[in-house]
């Protein structure tokens, strides 16, 4: 078996520890002479799983009492239309940050329930730079501000979380979650999908404020109402059980990591290494500004664009696959979650001076 580097934007790798152990387990689980996908997910068996995953999640992140943890179905798209499903509490306007492809489907989606007030956007610069928190123009009177902490596409992220006082805070935290240590209690709701730093594509982790749980608008659908799946453990429905069990191991693996100040001090890491590569040569460019640039999502462009089909066929030749950018930004993008090991960029490293050193 030959394992190669992943940089796809998601779903992403998952660290081979945590596959090892899912293929180890996946005839018998603990002994129960079952599967994890077998199980019913009101089982003894399949409720340790979750309530361990839960117990080790809101040790990771640190989060609140007042907090509730579920684990949804749907992904972050879902959660476009359950944000203001639930938080509009008889306001009828909210404010979004426009950063990119995430945030504006986010906006299209909030549209259907709510006047969207534009709080800033920076799509004059083609989305290659994060506003800063004076250029923020908040209303005081909206439902919630609603903002995307790191765009995929762009390769953007926010250094900062957003000061909007006693107006509750959104983040669609799907590419960034576990990243590094944040303050929950500074948001009124964090959501991401799974399939980029926590597991396989399926599962939406959900942090709900308690206060803001309840009060849903008229005629919500039930699975689009916070409070009945609070109220039901996540499990008003059947859940998507096997994804919950591997993000519970993806959460062991993070706590043996070090937690999050552990795996921040090595995202940080591949970062500065992928970035002072690409920095240091006149044969690549990346376009963020460099205070705004992303740990998790590189764009690069090469000087040429007529290599880069030459570029992504040798790179791949090298193990190192899933490095072409999205359609709208060009060139090649590193998506190097939590899962991409060290090894990895230094091998993408090494090859990208390789190919200069031939094609420059």
């Amino acid at each position: 078996m030959t394992r190669v580097f992943n940089f796809s934007a998601g779903p992403a790798a998952l660290p081979q520890s945590v596959l090892e152990r899912a293929q180890k387990e996946m005839l018998d689980w603990n002994k129960s002479g079952m599967c994890v996908m077998e199980m019913s997910h009101r089982g003894k068996e399949f409720m340790s799983i979750a309530e361990k995953a839960e117990a080790d999640l809101r040790e990771l992140m640190g989060i609140p009492s007042n907090y509730k943890v579920m684990f949804l179905q749907g992904g972050a798209s879902s959660q476009f239309a359950m944000v203001p499903i639930n938080l509009l509490r008889g306001k009828s306007s909210a404010d979004y940050i426009n950063t990119g492809a995430w945030s504006k489907k986010a906006i299209a989606e909030a549209k259907r329930y709510c006047d969207v007030n534009v709080a800033a956007t920076t799509e004059d610069t083609k989305f290659t730079t994060v506003p800063t928190q004076d250029q923020l123009s908040l209303n005081s009177g909206a439902a919630y501000v609603h903002y995307t902490p790191n765009e995929t596409i762009g390769g953007v992220e926010f250094s900062y979380s957003p000061d909007t006082g006693d107006v509750p805070l959104v983040a669609d935290m799907s590419s960034t979650i576990l990243s590094r240590p944040i303050d929950v209690s500074k948001y009124g709701v964090i959501y991401a999908g799974a399939q980029k730093n926590v597991g396989p594509a399926g599962i939406t982790i959900v942090i709900v404020r308690d206060d803001l749980i309840g009060n849903p608008i008229t005629s919500a659908p039930a699975m689009f109402d916070y409070k009945v799946h609070a109220e039901n453990d996540s499990m008003y429905n059947t859940p998507p059980t096997y994804s919950w069990y591997i993000a519970g191991l993806v959460f062991e693996w993070l706590k043996e990591k070090g937690g999050l100040s552990g795996m921040a001090e090595i995202n940080k890491r591949k970062a500065e290494k992928l970035y002072a590569a690409i920095d240091g040569s006149d044969f690549y460019a990346n376009p963020v500004e460099k205070v705004s640039r992303s740990w998790m999502n590189v764009p690069f462009t090469l000087a040429n664009p007529d290599l880069d089909p030459k570029f992504l066929e040798e790179a791949k030749a090298q193990g190192l696959v899933t490095l072409k950018g999205h359609r709208s930004v060009g060139g090649m993008r590193a998506s190097i979650y939590n899962a991409m090991p060290e090894e990895g960029i230094d091998t993408l490293v090494s090859f990208m001076a390789d190919f200069e050193k031939r094609n420059g």
